[in-house]
């Protein structure tokens, strides 16, 4: 298969300014997307999508092709589904799927890309595969809603008195990989298409970063994620 990836990275944050080209560990947070899908097999093209010249130097510093959107296309509204179309408009190429990485979800593998690769390389029947963690702390029986008057209202009725092992389990995008099909992606306009797989991933290692604490957070968590694929060779 002729495989996509897009990097989307726009230059403004007000989250955390400057996210994207920021110092995670030893490299820029948009370095470790990049590294993830140099790692794995069979990328046919790579790609970083910005509206910011600095962000794009940085990039192609660490090897990754550039494409340079308008600033219309990179606003806080702006949704990443128009910065993909503008990037396959301007390759003018095909492709059989296309895989987004967002820099925001670092701790993540070229392995792991191959992975989800294969289930829909195995698999034609699926439009997209979308990774997943297992969530049992932050469990939807947890969860209410409240009324005007504070009166807590369980989000599921049946599940707010059972033992955490005896929850269904549920699982959370935890925004490490979306890849879709291309031919699914154009007519749902959606990396959540409707028909579509999870891949599975170790919820230890769950980050995805949107504000000052979640970077701090990824910096706890990436020397020992690091140590821990490296000492299993991954």
């Amino acid at each position: 298969m002729r495989i996509l990836v897009v990097i989307p990275a726009r230059g403004g944050s007000k989250g955390v300014p400057g996210k994207n080209i920021r110092v995670l560990g030893d490299r820029p947070l948009i370095a470790h997307a990049i590294a993830c899908a140099k790692s794995a097999k069979n990328i046919k093209r790579l790609i970083v999508s910005t509206d910011s010249e600095e962000t794009a130097t940085i990039a192609r510093q660490f090897g990754a092709e550039v494409i340079i959107r308008p600033s219309s296309l990179a606003e806080d509204t702006s949704n990443v589904i128009t910065a993909v179309n503008h990037v396959y408009e301007a390759l003018q190429e095909t492709f059989d799927v296309i895989v987004l990485l967002q820099p925001t979800a670092p701790l993540r593998t070229g392995k792991d890309l191959d992975n989800v690769i294969t289930m829909l390389a195995e698999d034609m029947t699926i439009d997209g595969v979308i990774s997943v963690v297992p969530m049992d702390d932050m469990h939807p029986a947890r969860m209410y809603n409240l009324s005007e008057e504070g009166v807590m209202v369980p989000f599921l009725a049946d599940g707010e008195t059972l033992r955490r092992q005896d929850l269904k389990p549920v699982y959370y995008r935890n925004g490490c990989f979306y890849a879709v099909r291309t031919k699914a992606f154009f007519e749902e306009q959606s990396f959540m298409v409707s028909n579509k797989r999870a891949y599975i991933m170790n919820p230890e290692w769950l980050v995805n970063i949107d504000s000052k604490r979640d970077f701090k957070l990824a910096t706890l968590l990436y020397e020992e994620w690091k140590d821990e694929i490296t000492n299993n060779g991954i």
